[in-house]
């Protein structure tokens, strides 16, 4: 009861000492009254504030979990749920455009919101478009006489903004008149009348007699090619505009172009031959097999070049080239008169072209460091983290002349390797045979010469990612048209795919290329200046 009766005390005086705080004057306690609300509209406003921020940090904080667990999934889950990174580049697409409309709905519930985010949008979006055809659209008020006097308002300056526009594919009818001109005086004079006529020579066409231009089907072409659309969906979105072609048709026009690049190929293939270091890789092409009412599997061979780690000069460049098969043979007639260093993984295939009794000389083969397979063992851990070290020295080479990267990796490299090699040997011992990772490492010990040969040649990369990344277009295209329906046109996707991604790696607008090539070629462009049409030559021209 004491302590009851101690604390209403306390409790009475500080209610006594804060009513006697408060000043007399009603103007004062009205002062008072409205700082306390001001005060309290703040803290409410913070509070919202930060509860808005929490919910967004945990909508974005779930998007990041979704991308690491997809990640995950990709790089260690079994090998049925395995992704590819097209695969997860698609899961993470989803991901993004689920969290956008998340926050494009909690914009819609709260104007000040919208306005906020507007406002970042503003100040860190790229405007990085005035190489682009512009329209203008004024926007004028109502009414331009002064609201207080009626008077005539001048302008004073304005608000500019841009936005992104995109037209649907535009169809035009080219209509070309060759006008004929005749000699009135020769006609008066009883001349022969054909003999004085004049009229302009018809120009020359890819498809004589038919209905496209070169640009069109440069289009067709790198539509395919390049942005992996087959032929029967470009039909589609051509009826959509009311023009109806048949695919057959697109099929056609495609295969007269190829007729037409052909020779670039051919020279690129012979150039790609004169190289000192080229990569090398296959991937599988399904092709129709109509005897058998299946597909059957061909390969599609890569070539790549890319000396710009090393500061060649060489521009870089892919060229593919279809065979029905993945055997040794096939290798060997790629590269037929090529001599130089080849980085390949670890095909059996290749080493075929090591052997010195080959006609031209043995090539030099590098092989790419893949001794990491995944998983959480300790020891695939901790192959990794070493290898590391060397991305790491090869990051900070890269760019470099061959004579400084070869310096440095034989200094700071190739201590990490030599103690690489006893570590896997070791290692390999303690573990069954059969196991995934020991695969892996018996891999790298096996190829070890040619694994560790980018230690004393600076040109040479430590993998075959170049390569690979080219390798990459051809599986979007084989997914999206599920096969080659024949061997020549295998032959033909390869060679057309070659001239088109070379653009990409030389920064080319490939629609432009093509167009430009095209219009060139059928106009009996001379053989002998074929080395002014590859893309790298047309970057400087455009330049």
């Amino acid at each position: 009861m004491m302590v009851t009766n101690a604390a209403e005390s306390a409790n009475v005086r500080i209610m006594t000492n804060a009513l006697s705080a408060l000043p007399d004057d009603i103007d004062a306690l009205k002062v008072l009254i409205l700082a306390e609300r001001v005060a309290h509209a703040v803290v409410t406003e913070a509070r919202d504030a930060a509860l808005a921020e929490r919910d967004t940090l945990a909508v974005r904080n779930m998007k990041l979990e979704h991308i690491v667990a997809e990640m995950r999934r990709a790089m260690y889950g079994r090998r049925s749920e395995r992704i590819d990174d097209n695969q997860l580049a698609l899961v993470l697409e989803a991901l993004e455009t689920e969290h956008a409309k998340t926050e494009a709905e909690a914009e819609k519930a709260d104007p000040k919101l919208k306005s906020e985010r507007a406002r970042k949008r503003r100040a860190s979006r790229n405007d990085n478009v005035d190489h682009l055809p512009h329209e203008e659209v004024v926007i004028e008020p109502e009414s331009r006489l002064c609201p207080c006097c009626s008077g005539t308002l001048h302008m004073i300056g304005e608000d500019v903004s841009k936005r992104l526009d995109k037209q649907p594919a535009k169809l035009t009818v080219v209509v070309t008149r060759r006008p004929k001109y005749a000699c009135r005086s020769c006609e008066k004079n009883g001349a022969d009348e054909v003999a004085g006529i004049i009229q302009a020579p018809a120009p020359a066409r890819l498809i004589e007699g038919g209905l496209p231009t070169e640009r069109l089907v440069a289009d067709i072409v790198v539509s395919k090619f390049a942005d992996h659309l087959p032929l029967y969906r470009q039909s589609q979105i051509l009826a959509r505009s009311g023009v109806r072609i048949e695919r057959s048709t697109l099929a056609h026009w495609v295969g007269a172009a190829a007729a037409e690049l052909q020779p670039l190929h051919d020279r690129l293939i012979a150039l790609f031959k004169a190289s000192p270091k080229l990569f090398c890789d296959e991937t599988r092409c399904p092709v129709l097999d109509p005897g058998r009412g299946k597909t059957k599997t061909g390969y599609m061979w890569a070539l790549a070049r890319d000396d710009r780690p090393w500061g060649g000069a060489d521009p870089p460049a892919v060229a593919y080239r279809y065979a029905p098969g993945r055997g040794a043979q096939h290798a060997v007639k790629l590269l037929a008169g090529f001599s130089g260093v080849l980085q390949v993984d670890g095909y059996a295939a290749y080493s075929q072209l090591a052997a010195p009794a080959r006609p031209g000389g043995p090539v030099t083969l590098a092989y790419c460091y893949e001794l990491y397979v995944g998983g959480n063992q300790p020891i695939a851990t901790e192959a990794l983290a070493r290898i590391k070290l060397l991305y790491d020295i090869e990051a900070e080479v890269r760019g470099l002349p061959p004579q400084l990267r070869r310096a440095i990796r034989r200094e700071r490299s190739k201590p990490i390797v030599e103690a690489m090699k006893p570590w896997l040997e070791d290692n390999l011992t303690r573990m069954s045979k059969g196991s995934t990772l020991a695969e892996a490492i018996a891999y790298g010990l096996n190829h070890w010469d040619g694994l560790v040969r980018y230690l004393d040649d600076g040109r040479i990369e430590i993998d075959s990612n170049t390569v690979e990344r080219s390798i990459r277009p051809l599986a979007l295209t084989r997914k999206n048209a599920l096969f080659a329906g024949h061997d020549l046109g295998a032959e033909s996707w390869a060679m057309i795919a070659s001239l088109l991604e070379t653009c990409k790696l030389n920064a080319i607008d490939p629609l432009a290329w093509i167009t430009d090539v095209l219009t060139k070629l059928v106009n009996r462009w001379p053989a002998s200046r074929i080395d002014e049409l590859m893309p790298w030559a047309y970057a400087k021209s455009a330049a």
